[in-house]
């Protein structure tokens, strides 16, 4: 009879692994950090993890700090004899970095997909990565969730006519025309032009917001100026309202005070990112139910495809 799983979580993802763990069944496993006083760490594993499966919940925002955390944990999984290694990183860090953009940069993602491999990892779970391509960086099996699970069913409870979904850049369109399939609404695109990484030099809205509720969907939300922007010109062009769904908040820099003083009456983020919100335009939903589900039916060897909604 296999083993029942256990749920370790490194510092940084403490809250959403322990609802992720209720939410499973099982209680939260016993890891210990030694910090060092030259900010070096080690964790150790205080239960036996020999011939079983361990899920690593590890989200790598601030990466330099989770993402050693996470794959020094893979590793003392590894060397504990584990059979299965699964990195739960609901937030994937450096996923922005997916290809060379430009001269002599990295390729930041594949070097995340390479430690994590060579670390020991059996099994990679995430959520809207910034590039579905991604997953294909890896040789180990990817499970690729998506926050649409989650927001769908949020929009239609909000019962709003003349509903619109948009997209902050030409990069999302097909993220909106996914979500505006789902909410049988229209779409339009918001097309920008940067002067520097976090830095519009322009933008401008393809199709008609006049006297629609908009919807903006993306997959984080970071300094929150191409959010900001988005919504203040939409509402310019007519829009009744503007809403925006963002499963990352990285929320950094001015985040908040360009949300506060912003169009968008409400920014609903999900808890991938532990992080404590002083505005009262954001509302968090948690991913701990479906990656909880996931979970479970990855270790009992059942179907996962009825909790994909895309």
């Amino acid at each position: 009879m296999e083993k029942e799983a256990k749920i370790f979580s490194g510092r940084g993802s403490q809250d959403l692994a322990k609802r992720i763990s209720d939410v499973y069944g099982i209680p939260l496993g016993n890891v210990l950090f030694t910090q060092f006083s030259d900010g070096e760490f080690e964790p150790s594993f205080e239960e036996t993890v020999r011939g079983g499966r361990v899920f690593l919940v590890c989200s790598t925002h601030q990466p330099n700090d989770n993402l050693m955390e996470l794959l020094l944990m893979i590793d003392a999984a590894k060397r504990a004899s584990a059979k299965h290694i699964t990195a739960v990183m609901p937030y994937f860090g450096y996923a922005r970095q997916d290809r060379k953009d430009k001269s002599r940069v990295p390729i930041g993602a594949k070097m995340i997909a390479q430690l994590l491999t060579a670390a020991g990892a059996t099994r990679v779970m995430t959520m809207d990565l910034h590039a579905d391509q991604i997953q294909g960086f890896f040789e180990i099996p990817v499970d690729h969730l998506f926050s649409s699970a989650i927001f769908v069913p949020h929009i239609k409870a909000l019962g709003l006519d003349n509903l619109t979904i948009a997209s902050p850049d030409m990069g999302g369109s097909k993220r909106a025309h996914n979500y505006a399939k789902m909410t049988n609404a229209e779409v339009v695109v918001c097309y920008k032009q940067r002067k520097a990484a976090n830095e519009i030099e322009k933008m401008m809205v393809i199709g008609d917001v006049t006297d629609k509720h908009v919807i903006l969907v993306d997959d984080m939300v970071d300094t929150a100026g191409t959010l900001a922007t988005a919504a203040n010109m939409l509402k310019e062009q007519g829009a009744a309202s503007v809403r925006a769904y963002c499963t990352h908040g990285v929320l950094s820099g001015n985040a908040y005070d360009r949300i506060d003083n912003s169009a968008l009456e409400k920014l609903v983020i999900t808890d991938t990112i532990p992080k404590h919100h002083p505005s009262d335009k954001i509302e968090v939903l948690s991913v701990a139910e479906l990656f909880a589900h996931v979970m479970y039916n990855v270790h009992h060897h059942e179907s996962i495809s009825k909790h994909f909604l895309i």
